[in-house]
């Protein structure tokens, strides 16, 4: 269980609580790149860490993340006119650029300097890899730019997805490090997916459900290794990297793509869910992408125009009694994604977590949340810098290995779980 008041901490993102001024210390996704496809295209709506904000590309190629809301009379600048690099309310004519400043206020003299006193609230978005980055802390603090070794891939060997979770982003979280529950609740998807089916691993999976788990401590915030049984002198091991404050990588299955994720706050009780795949060494093939686009693997298959899952609460996930009662979809659901956000969103908007029972296999669960509270406390009460803003504690890889009964995990694979260019994944 955990105390009420370390989980309304660790839940809490808006503006001035602990967990929301941590999340203002990292550069993280706020959109795909492919939602601003062009110069000077409409602008779209975006709620981060439950500030409500437009996002767009101007005519120049410049991009822009600043308050939705106009300083004039408030109205909404998604209606805005995308022209002359600027953003231009349509209700009165104020215009904006992509730093909030206002640059034009058509009802003052043309010698008047009142729009240069007019300025929103903006942040940075800068685009690497597929996804549009913003940094919403302190500028005087701006980290050095994201270095996560998927997004740096050329576009050939990578693909990202989003999609709505109707969760708390800690309750999303909390499953991209669990690993025990794949032998349950994805154990169709390890003989059918097409990204992960085929794999040695997967019998070692699902041969023994009874994983002994071993956390390491890292620079930028967690190693999870989950340890089952192999051949007679061996462990299979599926070694989960997590750099803070969300940033978790599935460990890889046979030579398939690397799977991860971004959990983003949208507001305490919604998040995004961010998905990719990769390959460091080749570029994906035609199947493995089109897999990820209709929602196989991590991805989910979303409503079209949307990024919410075609399977969703309102229709009670298209859940299928039959092939539940079969084994072919172990919970009656329907694919990796929607399986787990399934059954985080069934817990309710943030769980309350004062009446959990947990037990050895959610110690990096535990271990997580604990160093989430030191990092957030230490930063509202000392001002320290948390783990993982420095893009070096984010060169990192998850890993599948098969090392002797006698070898401690991280020690034997140290190589395994760094960013080594040239060198493949370490898989199974």
């Amino acid at each position: 269980m955990l105390r009420k008041d370390i989980n309304e901490l660790l839940t809490r993102t808006g503006p001035g609580t602990a967990m929301g001024e941590l999340f203002r210390q990292y550069w993280m996704p706020a959109c795909l790149a492919e939602e601003l496809p062009e110069d000077g295209c409409p602008p779209i709506r975006l709620k981060l860490l439950s500030e409500r904000l437009v996002a767009f590309r101007d005519s120049y190629g410049n991009y822009g993340l600043i308050d939705e809301f106009c300083a004039h009379r408030g109205a909404s600048l998604w209606f805005g006119r995308n022209e002359e690099g600027g953003l231009r309310c349509p209700y009165h004519g104020w215009k904006y650029d992509t730093t909030g400043q206002c640059v034009e206020v058509p009802s003052e003299a043309d010698n008047s300097s009142f729009a240069e006193n007019v300025k929103l609230t903006s942040y940075p978005l800068v685009k690497i890899g597929d996804v549009l980055w913003t940094y919403m802390g302190d500028p005087a603090s701006q980290p050095p730019l994201p270095e996560f070794e998927f997004a740096l891939t050329p576009a050939e060997h990578h693909y990202t997805s989003k999609r709505w979770q109707q969760s708390n982003w800690l309750q999303a979280f909390e499953g991209g490090i669990d690993s025990s529950h794949v032998t349950f609740l994805h154990s169709g998807g390890l003989k059918s997916d097409p990204l992960f089916k085929g794999a040695k691993g997967n019998q070692y999976n699902l041969n023994d459900t009874k994983p002994f788990f071993e956390v390491a401590d890292s620079e930028g915030g967690l190693f999870v290794g989950a340890r089952r049984n192999a051949e007679e002198g061996s462990y299979y091991w599926r070694i989960t990297p997590w750099v803070m404050p969300s940033f978790t990588m599935v460990p890889p299955r046979g030579d398939h793509p690397i799977h991860g994720h971004f959990w983003i706050p949208i507001d305490d009780e919604n998040c995004w869910a961010y998905s990719f795949d990769y390959h460091p060494m080749r570029p994906l093939t035609e199947a493995e992408r089109q897999a990820m686009i209709d929602g196989h693997g991590v991805h989910s298959k979303n409503i079209p125009g949307t990024y919410r899952p075609e399977a969703n609460m309102d229709n009670d996930y298209l859940m299928n009694r039959e092939k539940q009662r079969t084994g072919e979809w172990y919970s009656g659901v329907e694919g990796i994604a929607i399986q787990d956000s399934s059954l985080q969103e069934s817990m309710g908007p943030i769980v309350d977590r004062t009446k959990e029972r947990l037990v050895p296999a959610d110690s990096g669960i535990i271990k997580a949340r604990q160093k989430l509270y030191r990092a957030a406390t230490a930063l509202r009460d000392k001002g320290a810098t948390p783990p993982g803003v420095d893009p070096a504690h984010h060169h990192v890889r998850s890993a599948a290995v098969v090392l002797p009964q006698k070898e401690a995990f991280l020690d034997a694979a140290r190589d395994d779980v760094r960013v080594r260019p040239g060198f493949p994944i370490s898989s199974v």
